[in-house]
């Protein structure tokens, strides 16, 4: 099985773009909601969080980790990585590997909460692949509680998302990265508002992609992956919203499970 986890609901778009990529693996998903968010949290604590996290999802059997979170992603470590004994992908690398091959102009907006933003995990990452890309950060932290909230085509969302990607469009940006796995839903919006011209880069999609390529030069391990369509979501606190969302992000009737 694939595992996946995110502090909440928004890993559920991680979980959607598995889906789509390699619609026959057996999925498990895990969403921390009793202690969402993470970006309010130390680092320590949230280390404590992901290697629970880690423990639960080895313990249903997984042979593969996503972490589906740009928190969570930025508080990895190498201790972490090897202490979770399974190859463990993080939605960062991913999307700023896609963001450095598409860009032609090399410049390079970035959207996320504030905590994503400020550690400039984003930036360091592209800095290493690209390093004559200009990047430009701006933290957009009312757009998770709107997506939560599910006020997704609410006119007053249209006129945040504007307002927050103002000034990326001043930079003349030819790519902009979705640095938080809520964005996809607001993916139409960000689009629209931010022009034709821009290239989007969903964090959920490349690391699916990055997942499916690494599985095929990896036989021996892809061999080990049950494949019945069969997924399973499990949350630390089950709301009448997270179902609402969690419904709306993957289009299709899901059964939560608390533990």
């Amino acid at each position: 099985m694939i595992g996946l986890f995110d502090s909440g609901v928004g890993g559920l778009t991680v979980a959607k773009a598995i889906m789509k990529s390699l619609p026959t693996y057996d999925l498990v998903y895990f969403g921390d909601s009793a202690r969402a968010p993470y970006g309010t949290k130390s680092q320590q604590t949230i280390q404590a969080y992901i290697r629970e996290n880690i423990y639960f999802l080895r313990e249903k059997g997984v042979k593969i980790i996503i972490v589906a979170c740009n928190t969570a992603s930025s508080a990895l470590t190498e201790e972490i990585l090897e202490a979770a004994q399974v190859p463990v992908f993080e939605v960062i690398s991913p999307a700023a590997q896609a963001a450095a091959q598409i860009s032609h102009s090399r410049s390079i907006g970035i959207i996320g909460t504030s905590g994503t933003v400020k550690s400039g995990v984003y930036e360091k990452t592209l800095k290493k692949i690209a390093p004559d890309a200009r990047i430009y950060s701006k933290a957009c932290p009312l757009l998770v509680s709107l997506v939560e909230e599910g006020w997704i085509t609410k006119p007053e969302t249209a006129s945040i998302v504007k307002k927050y990607l103002l000034p990326l469009k001043s930079k003349q940006i030819d790519t902009l990265i979705l640095g938080c796995t809520h964005y996809p839903v607001l993916k139409e919006l960000i689009a629209q508002k931010i022009g034709k011209k821009v290239n989007i880069i969903d964090s959920s999609e490349a690391v699916a992609t990055s997942v499916k390529e690494y599985l095929k030069t990896h036989p021996e391990l892809d061999a080990q992956l049950a494949k019945t369509s069969q997924s399973w979501f499990y949350v630390s606190d089950i709301t009448t919203q997270f179902k609402k969302i969690a419904q709306q992000i993957l289009k299709i009737h899901v059964k939560l499970e608390q533990v």
